[in-house]
């Protein structure tokens, strides 16, 4: 089996790495692959979660593109469900859209904005893994789209659909997705799921990710604050799911052991990607004291802990 090298979760490439315009080749790839057309990403502008603190907006991490095309291009990483997620990924779009139009400015230099979550929760009901939505005019009656012209300043006419002007919208689901790599956005999504890079892959730029985001190229004060950050995200589901099951028998002793478990089952994931030769590991993790457990997890790597654990079980 040959060993996946282990890349920094997106979000937190997205937070501390991709604003860098030396890092805009990754996120023109993923684009490239997700619009199925060339992407070059002009500027990082100002989004919800620019701040350094990473407990301010933790669950949450967007960053908002302008691209050749003068569009919006937002990217949202969702980590835990929200309710009335469909309103504000609605709200988001309205607000990037009013916030860029200049006072006084004609409704025609209106830009386009393109909403893009990549969500790992399953958001309705649905067997595939991507969704896409636009608003689009047709005829009531013949079903035939309308068609707008404009002129343009050189008083040609343009054609224009009511896509061309009102926002898109993209829904990811990673958990969904079932590892089949079929298109180059697929071999994106395995690196969303996994913090690896797919087997073989072909995706533009995606090589260049998997170079930058290499765990083992950041700092020591870099690696302490991702590791940081891990143990905040799974405190922070593990809060969620609790509250959702409040009601339950929570003060059992059974109860306890299935949080721990939980709570050690995301924190391998987190670091390590869905690997299904770390599941053993699980239940000796649980067993040991939580002081020693959260140190082997936070420090040793997959191939240490592997070898811990083997030893004990061969004794």
């Amino acid at each position: 089996m040959t060993t996946q090298t282990q890349l920094v979760r997106f979000d937190w490439a997205m937070k501390n790495l991709l604003r860098d315009k030396a890092n805009f080749d990754i996120l023109e790839g993923f684009l490239t692959a997700l619009l199925r057309q060339e992407v070059s990403v002009i500027e990082i502008l100002e989004s919800e979660s620019n701040v350094p603190d990473m407990d301010i907006k933790l669950n949450r991490v967007d960053i908002l593109i302008q691209d050749q095309q003068q569009r919006y291009v937002i990217i949202e990483i969702q980590n835990c469900h929200i309710s009335a997620y469909l309103e504000r990924i609605l709200f988001g779009t309205s607000k990037v859209i009013v916030d860029n139009v200049k006072s006084g400015e004609d409704y025609s230099e209106i830009s386009k904005v393109v909403s893009i979550s990549i969500l790992y929760f399953n958001l309705g009901l649905g067997k595939d893994y991507v969704f896409y939505g636009k608003t689009e005019f047709r005829g009531l009656h013949d079903n035939e789209p309308l068609i707008f012209r404009r002129r343009r300043q050189d008083k040609t006419l343009e054609k224009l659909q009511s896509q061309d002007i009102f926002p898109e919208y993209y829904l990811i689901n990673v958990e969904r997705f079932a590892d089949e790599m079929k298109t180059d956005l697929d071999e994106w999504i395995y690196l969303f799921k996994h913090a690896a890079l797919p087997p073989h892959c072909q995706a533009k730029n995606l090589d260049k990710a998997g170079e930058k985001l290499d765990v083992l190229k950041m700092t020591p004060e870099e690696r302490h604050r991702y590791d940081l950050y891990l143990m905040a995200l799974v405190n922070e589901r593990d809060k969620i799911e609790t509250a959702h099951n409040e009601g339950w028998q929570g003060g059992l002793q059974q109860g306890h052991l299935e949080e721990r478990q939980s709570v050690i089952e995301n924190l391998l994931k987190l670091r390590f990607g869905v690997d299904e030769t770390l599941s053993p590991l699980i239940k000796p993790l649980v067993q040991m004291s939580p002081e020693e457990s959260l140190r082997l997890l936070m420090q040793a790597s997959r191939e240490e802990l592997l070898a811990r654990f083997g030893q004990q079980e061969s004794e």
